[in-house]
């Protein structure tokens, strides 16, 4: 998808008019079903208008240009790229990310600056950094520049900078990106001009733009012998029995499959917390890449994703998604010969928004666009871990989908339990002791391997849960139920300590949208996995999907045992997530599922601290 193609003569006349803006902003509207934003439109005024005297002083009359083309699989759009042919008629692409920025200041972060965004100063990627991705991307994903027929180079234009060789853009630690990716400020027009010239200054612009435009997403065979080896390299668990079974069951169907396109397969893997699921899945990755199979990997959270992403890479990360991947229905039917969905209870009923115009949706249910779109379709599922209204994933939505489009489907049932130092029974007994579903572990064994203890004070559970803690060796975190409110960042990069009990108080982890952060505070998306998580209260939303060595929980007053009727009582007053709250009568068992997720992340130990006097000791009744 691209909001704008033409002609290089037919750019620089409509950017004369003043109407490119305009016509972005209608081609986005009807393609997304609302209005960008305001600065996003002044961005498309200004950054324009300079690319258009770019291509004017340097009689660049005869390429073609593509704006804000949108990467394949993902949300992510290029600025702009440029079509053409060089001195030796050799077909080109150049993308030119375009940046208005006024101020670059140092960041921390490793290939990142700081600037001012969208309202507030962020930690940003450096514009090399960026542009590199996006080119590798291409290279890696898209079958016109994968192929070798259309050579791909990157830069970017900072056309509010002048150029200073002690600006932070320019430092030495980004030396090794620049001569890769150049950037080139306001007053280097001509610098920028010659290196464009160099590359599509011959014209055949529209013979190059029609073979990009009918390119296809296929991983090319370099990017899955690269993620092959790194998942190689990854320190995973030993695969044990019923996880070896469809691990090898799994690779069996993908290679028949190949020989049988026309029939479907779909595989459903259930699950509790710590049996593998996620290993299985991350597994098969590597060894299907590894046979040069199509292999996309889609989960449904954020935090989660972006995690398997650091720790692949970025440019393995080509081949991990969210589920709703498929969401305008452009990627043809079995397009991929293994589709792996982990997470799948976070599956949605439908990927389309509100936002999303009538022609543009595909009127399928969120599942059935996942499976059209592969040839082996493998489930990983936890049906006890839907935690928000919306969510629809279950064992019984992938059997139904299996009859539904008469796929094969096999079934399996992971028991083997990783975290909680192997034991099954706790993960029974809080399944029992929340009434989540019953089980035959109605009592906790004090002397189980697990560790489990429950704190009077939120001090102590503090307290402990440091000393536990030892970075690059032991992981400890602290999480919450969601019963306080979430503040934005302060101006100087700090957050409020909203979760306050007593005179304690401690801050959430920052959010999603966080602009820039004080130093040692880790992004949303990485509290789980990045040592300063410690110093911030983890909720359900950025745990999931994690463990760690030991957990401590916070149990809020949102869920509480009622000794009178004996059963669990929510209370909408004393929650703060704000979509949960609203669920009616979802929210008893929703609020059940957060408890369960956290108690539950735990390796080694689970401590407890309850707000309410009444559920610590329904819990204690239920201890040895």
């Amino acid at each position: 998808m691209q909001l704008y193609v033409g002609s290089s003569r037919e750019f620089i006349a409509d950017s004369t008019r003043n109407a490119i803006a305009g016509k972005l902003e209608n081609a986005f509207f009807d393609y997304y079903r609302h209005k960008p934003s305001v600065q996003e439109v002044q961005s498309w005024q200004n950054s324009l208008q300079r690319m258009s005297n770019v291509l004017s002083v340097g009689e660049l009359l005869a390429q073609s240009i593509i704006l804000e083309y949108q990467l394949p699989l993902t949300s992510r759009r290029l600025d702009c790229m440029l079509l053409g042919w060089d001195d030796k008629q050799a077909s080109n692409a150049v993308i030119v990310e375009l940046k208005q920025w006024g101020d670059v200041e140092k960041s921390d972060t490793e290939d990142c600056v700081v600037t001012y965004v969208a309202g507030r100063r962020r930690d940003v990627l450096h514009p090399s950094s960026q542009v590199g991705q996006y080119e590798q991307y291409l290279r890696d994903v898209h079958t016109t520049f994968s192929s070798g027929r259309v050579g791909l180079r990157s830069c970017a234009y900072l056309h509010n900078l002048r150029y200073d060789s002690s600006n932070e853009i320019f430092r030495n630690k980004h030396k090794k990106l620049l001569t890769f990716f150049p950037v080139f400020t306001g007053d280097q027009q001509k610098q920028l001009i010659d290196y464009v010239q160099a590359r599509v200054g011959k014209g055949g612009g529209e013979k190059v733009l029609d073979m990009v435009l009918a390119g296809k997403y296929r991983p090319s065979k370099k990017l899955l012998e690269h993620t092959a080896a790194i998942i190689k390299q990854q320190p995973t668990y030993v695969l044990l029995d019923t996880q070896q079974v469809v691990f090898n069951k799994v690779l069996t169907q993908v290679r028949a499959a190949a020989l049988r396109p026309k029939k479907k397969s779909i595989f459903l893997v259930q699950g509790g917390p710590g049996t593998g699921k996620s290993v299985i899945a991350l597994h098969l990755v590597g060894a299907l890449s590894g046979e040069r199979f199509n292999v996309l990997h889609a989960t449904g959270s954020k935090a989660f994703t972006e995690n398997i992403k650091r720790v692949v890479g970025t440019r393995a990360a080509a081949q991990f998604g969210y589920t709703h991947f498929n969401m305008h229905g452009e990627v043809p039917p079995n397009q991929f010969d293994a589709l792996i969905v982990d997470e799948a209870h976070r599956i949605r009923r439908t990927s389309s928004t509100r936002f999303i115009p009538k022609q543009h949706r595909t009127g399928k249910a969120q599942i059935e666009e996942m499976v059209m779109t592969s040839k082996v379709s493998i489930f990983f599922i936890d049906d006890l871990q839907v935690v928000r209204p919306g969510e629809v994933g279950s064992a019984q939505l992938v059997r139904d989908i299996a009859q539904q489009i008469g796929a094969e489907l096999f079934e399996y049932e992971l028991e083997a339990q990783f975290r909680c130092s192997g034991s099954e029974a706790f993960v029974a007994w809080i399944e029992n002791t929340l009434d989540v579903q019953r089980t035959a572990n109605v009592l906790w064994k004090r002397d189980d391997a697990f560790e489990f203890r429950i704190f009077d004070s939120v001090s102590e559970l503090e307290t402990v849960i440091r000393s536990k803690d030892e970075p690059g060796k032991i992981t400890a975190r602290l999480t919450a139920g969601f019963c306080w409110q979430w503040s934005d960042p302060r101006p100087d990069g700090s957050l409020a300590a909203d979760v306050q009990i007593g005179r304690w108080s401690m801050p959430w982890n920052a959010k999603p949208d966080a602009g820039r952060l004080s130093t040692g505070i880790p992004k949303s998306n990485f509290w789980a996995s990045d040592s300063g998580g410690l110093n911030q209260v983890g909720c359900v939303y950025t745990a999931q999907g994690f463990e760690f060595d030991y957990v401590g929980v916070i149990f809020g007053n949102d869920l509480r045992y009622d000794w009178q009727t004996n059963d669990w009582v929510g209370d909408h007053s004393k929650s703060a997530d704000s979509i949960v709250k609203r669920s009616g009568e979802q929210f008893v068992n929703l609020v059940k599922n957060t408890y369960r997720v956290l108690l539950t992340r735990g390796m080694k130990g689970c401590y407890v601290h309850f707000l309410d006097e009444g559920t610590k000791r329904f819990f204690l009744s239920r201890m040895e």
